[in-house]
């Protein structure tokens, strides 16, 4: 078993430390991870510019090779040359905070999970609900338990992606864990304007709007009541139930 992990919140994260140690055992590990924290950069590649690739120093990060770049740049640079083998599991996390409803549009710790799935490669993504890394080692015997499970009775044909989020406590591990589906957001809050020392208007993205559909079996319910929420994801995004109106309404203008 060989196993690649990334993240989204940098190569000195706790959280990336967290689920290092987590998998401990399982086979060899490689970490790939952002030289900077990336959060929110969801499936972005850097093509603008060279990539450039060091091995961190430091005992606690010793061997992790660090990308300046995306979480996705890292997974990709790692598939297409930078590793010798290719990688049984690709994992991305423990992010610091919720990765839930629109939120997963938007994510690079779910990037990351994503850009192996992309290649073939089954994959999971970890949340802790709350920023903070509040009981992350008990998330982090969360993460083992569920990548046990999964590699032990996986779904029969190609490559998955799981979504998986988990209450900051401190029985997280003995907490039920759910198959859940994505819940949705309302719009984001407004930006916020500042002016900066030049006098020139700033702006700075809003909170995240708060939940919109957060009924039983979406992944904001399930984390609300105290469970893991798992919520398996794929990457098409056609409209299926929609395409025998649309093409009615295009008829005659779509060849």
């Amino acid at each position: 078993m060989r196993i690649l992990i990334a993240n989204d919140d940098g190569y000195l994260a706790p959280g990336l430390a967290a689920l290092v140690q987590a998998c401990a055992g399982l086979g060899d590990i490689d970490v790939v991870a952002p030289e900077q924290n990336a959060s929110g950069t969801s499936n972005a590649l850097t093509l603008n510019r060279p990539l450039s690739v060091f091995e961190a120093s430091g005992e606690a990060v010793k061997g992790f090779k660090v990308v300046n770049g995306t979480p996705s740049d890292c997974v990709h640079v790692a598939l297409t040359g930078l590793l010798p083998q290719r990688p049984d599991l690709v994992i991305s996390g423990i992010n610091n905070g919720a990765n839930m409803g629109d939120d997963t549009l938007y994510s690079g710790t779910v990037a990351a999970a994503m850009e192996g799935f992309l290649f073939g490669i089954p994959a999971i993504a970890f949340s802790q609900v709350e920023k903070g890394w509040g009981h992350l080692d008990a998330a982090a015997r969360v993460a083992r338990a569920v990548i046990e499970q999964a590699l032990r009775q996986p779904p029969a044909g190609a490559a998955w992606l799981l979504n998986v989020n988990i209450p900051n406590r401190a029985d997280a591990a003995s907490l039920p864990r759910v198959l859940t589906r994505l819940g949705r957001r309302h719009a984001s809050e407004p930006v916020i304007r500042q002016t900066n020392p030049r006098g020139e208007t700033i702006y700075w993205i809003g909170p995240a709007g708060d939940a919109r559909e957060a009924g039983e079996g979406t992944d904001f319910h399930a984390t609300a009541s105290g469970q893991v929420s798992i919520t398996p994801l794929q990457v098409d995004l056609t409209d299926h139930a929609r395409c025998a109106a649309w093409a009615g309404r295009l008829q005659g203008a779509v060849r």
